[in-house]
């Protein structure tokens, strides 16, 4: 074994030496959250863990879940466990669950820029070989990966008050809502099913890979280009499915801006690329199934309720926020202000861009849609819009992180590194702001 190979092991184990302790501390901070949640009072720790509860033991709590896989798990929990613990140990794993596959997306997202990184943090020998990911770097993206499930929206001190802006949380919203344990479960399979769909954009197109046996391979169309392989619709296909079976919030944004995208370049290639939209589109088969399962309360009501989906201009939003265009701000001030200075990133960062058009059609459906009848003040399409200002922020920490992995290697201008600056102390200020406000909630405060 060479020295490049042991220096590579080595940066490795002391990367995931770290971010285990990362981990660890993150889970029991959350199970202590979680636990509260379900063993106290709803005064004091607002959310549903009661009717969750109720939910997994299979007893009626006055609610429609159509979406098993969280009490699926605390079913299975619960075999070991009280109800109250299954339900909040389900909670943990799945949300803790989300900071792995993050940790492990920034890895091999951000590699090739911290390899790059300038001898003190970089992933070479002195002899210029490849090391892997160094520890320095490493451990920042640990670390960053797990800032980003404690990022909320930007509020002033206590006892200021912002025009319009009613609550600090509703009307606003977080990408991390603390009291919701279905958002946080469903959400791992949503980081998944977003990189791989990120994956499959840029060549999608070009056709799919089929696995023919050993050493032979099929090409379906797009002969000589980049192809995706068989195995990452299928990835693409279940992540999707799982994530919805979940909670359904994260797929009506997904499918929307999914169908947008293929439908544009559909219409820009004049249907020359009709048959590669189609094997992608295959893929969104299980989850329209699992949809029209759960969405038929909404359109099939019970008891001469009004049902169906109504369409309006802010009127549900409005309830709760007099100022919308000041909440837009308040939720997405760093991801706005990344999206300002580097939007040319939007033409070749497929990733950055992605996660935009997922926030806009978020915001649409939330502005746009409600559901009719009891739901109606409930705005459950803000969910969506939460999912959307969650990968937003995912996408700009992202791009601000290679960026500023870049910035290292080179002799950087004054104005570049000032603009670095304005865009990590901006990300910081969103940080500052949801440690806070989980603190309150983890000590009993109110989520909105």
């Amino acid at each position: 074994m060479n020295c490049t190979e042991t220096m590579r092991k080595k940066n490795r184990f002391i990367d995931w030496a770290v971010f285990t302790v990362v981990l660890v501390l993150f889970s029991a901070l959350t199970l202590t959250l979680f636990g509260r949640q379900v063993y106290g009072d709803l005064e004091h720790y607002h959310s549903d863990m009661k009717a969750y509860i109720l939910e997994m033991q299979g007893l009626d709590s006055g609610y429609s879940f159509p979406y098993p896989v969280f009490f699926k798990l605390a079913a299975l929990i619960h075999f070991a466990a009280s109800p109250e613990m299954a339900v909040a140990i389900s909670a943990m794993l799945l949300n803790s669950l989300s900071l792995v596959i993050t940790k492990l997306a920034f890895n091999r997202l951000l590699c090739g820029d911290g390899r790059k990184m300038a001898s003190g943090s970089t992933g070479t020998d002195k002899g210029g070989e490849d090391t892997g990911l160094s520890v320095p770097v490493g451990i920042a993206v640990s670390l960053f990966s797990a800032s980003l499930f404690f990022i909320s929206m930007l509020y002033p001190p206590d006892g200021i008050y912002l025009p319009g802006i009613k609550f600090k949380n509703i009307g606003v919203f977080s990408p991390n809502p603390f009291h919701n344990a279905t958002y946080m479960a469903a959400r791992p399979f949503a980081i998944l099913a977003f990189l791989w769909y990120g994956k499959l954009l840029p060549v999608y197109e070009n056709g799919v890979i089929l696995r023919a046996g050993k050493g032979r391979e099929i090409l379906c169309g797009g002969e000589g280009k980049k192809q995706a392989a068989l195995k990452d619709y299928m990835l693409f296909s279940l992540f999707l499915l799982i994530a919805t079976m979940t909670k359904p919030s994260f797929t009506l944004v997904m499918v929307s801006t999914a169908g947008l995208i293929m439908l544009y370049r559909l219409i820009r290639a004049k249907f020359q690329n009709f048959v590669p939209t189609i094997q992608l589109g295959v893929c969104f088969i299980p989850t329209f199934t699992a949809l029209l399962y759960q969405y038929r309360g909404v359109f099939m009501p019970e008891d001469g309720e009004e049902g169906g989906i109504g369409f309006c201009f802010g009127e549900v939003w409005a309830q709760y926020c007099d100022n919308i265009p000041l909440a837009v701000c308040l939720a997405i001030g760093f991801p706005l202000l990344v999206l300002v200075l580097n939007f040319r990133e939007c033409r070749k960062n497929s990733l950055f861009r992605f996660s935009w058009q997922l926030y806009l059609v978020g915001f649409a459906e939330a502005f746009l849609l409600y559901e009719k009848g009891f739901r109606k003040v409930d705005f459950n399409f803000s969910w969506g819009y939460m999912y959307g200002i969650f990968f937003c922020h995912f996408g700009a920490l992202l791009l601000l992180l290679q960026k500023t992995a870049g910035r290292s290697t080179g002799n950087s201008g004054k104005k570049e590194r000032l603009l670095l600056i304005l865009q990590w102390l901006a990300y910081l200020w969103h940080l500052a702001c949801g440690i806070y406000y989980f603190w309150g909630i983890f000590l009993g405060g109110t989520y909105y």
